[in-house]
């Protein structure tokens, strides 16, 4: 799929210590989000491009703000975890599934 050159409204967030690069009507996915509904507000807001101007914070813009609908949570693929030592006879094997929540962007709010 090729993504269009021009990009109307999009921005940069902060969440659960990750940056993540958003437009309206995107989906992405981010590490589990524990919310009671299925609306999520994030307030950490890096970088907001529009179709007049680029905001840049230093380090965070001041009344900027991304809504998003939460589409639900899932786990992720399995990966294995390894542990070996050589010439001990230690060969121990264990799995990992990271829990993520996929979100799409309603709107972004610009402080202008």
């Amino acid at each position: 799929m090729v993504k269009s050159l021009t990009m109307n409204n999009w921005a940069v967030i902060k969440a659960n210590g990750k940056q993540y690069k958003v437009e309206e009507g995107e989906t992405f996915t981010l590490d589990k989000v524990k919310s009671q509904n299925d609306q999520i507000s994030f307030d950490e807001v890096l970088l907001v491009k529009t179709d007049k101007d680029l905001l840049v914070g230093r380090p965070l813009i001041q009344k900027a703000k991304v809504t998003a609908k939460i589409l639900g949570n899932y786990k992720d693929k399995k990966i294995r975890v390894v542990k070996f030592k050589s010439k001990s006879r230690y060969l121990k094997t264990t799995g990992h599934r990271q829990q993520k929540t996929k979100v799409m962007v309603e709107k972004i709010y610009s402080p202008n």
